[in-house]
């Protein structure tokens, strides 16, 4: 299942997939993710019912249920905080003041606001190295084309297109660089 995202959609190096998206969580935040959700059944199981002067009387799929929505709520917390970890820096954005808000706000907020707040991924061009934003055409510093653009509109194309959709121009007359030109298979 592919997502598109924010950006141009007809760029294929824009299209991410949510499999992209899961590797990014880090090992120890699936390990802490585990414990917690072991750790909150073993609350709502063991702890909870021994500090009760009398049995419950609570259905056992209200129980159930209980225990079982508060430990994916607190391991997907534990998850998110991870993903947080490693995107942020992609980003270029300050990590451990995003963790502390993630933790900090209650109910996801925190995480809210990262996902709207966030800034476009960066990358850096090729030819000089310098820092510039995943969608940009051209390096502001160089000059050097590093995705396919129209040559009348300056719009983002797919290398495999003959025409700009936008404008229509004939995109085999531009003079696009061949590292950006569509492999034949």
């Amino acid at each position: 299942m592919n997502l598109l995202p924010s950006t141009d959609a007809r760029d294929p190096d824009a299209l991410f997939s949510i499999a992209d998206e899961v590797k990014m969580i880090p090992p120890w935040s699936v390990a802490g993710a585990c414990a917690s959700f072991a750790f909150i059944q073993y609350l709502f199981w063991v702890v909870l019912p021994s500090t009760r002067h009398h049995p419950s009387t609570d259905p056992l799929g209200l129980r159930f249920y209980f225990a079982l929505s508060w430990s994916a709520l607190v391991a997907l917390y534990v998850l998110m905080v991870g993903y947080v970890s490693r995107d942020a820096p992609q980003r270029n954005m300050s990590t451990r003041l995003w963790i502390v808000i993630c933790l900090v706000l209650p109910g996801g907020i925190g995480s809210v606001l990262y996902f709207l707040l966030r800034q476009p991924k960066i990358a850096s061009c090729p030819s000089c190295g310098t820092v510039i934003l995943s969608g940009f055409h051209f390096c502001p510093h160089c000059a050097h084309q590093s995705s396919a653009s129209c040559g009348r509109c300056y719009r983002g194309v797919r290398v495999t297109d003959l025409y700009c959709v936008n404008c229509g121009h004939d995109l085999t007359t531009d003079n696009t660089p061949a590292r950006l030109h569509a492999r034949p298979s």
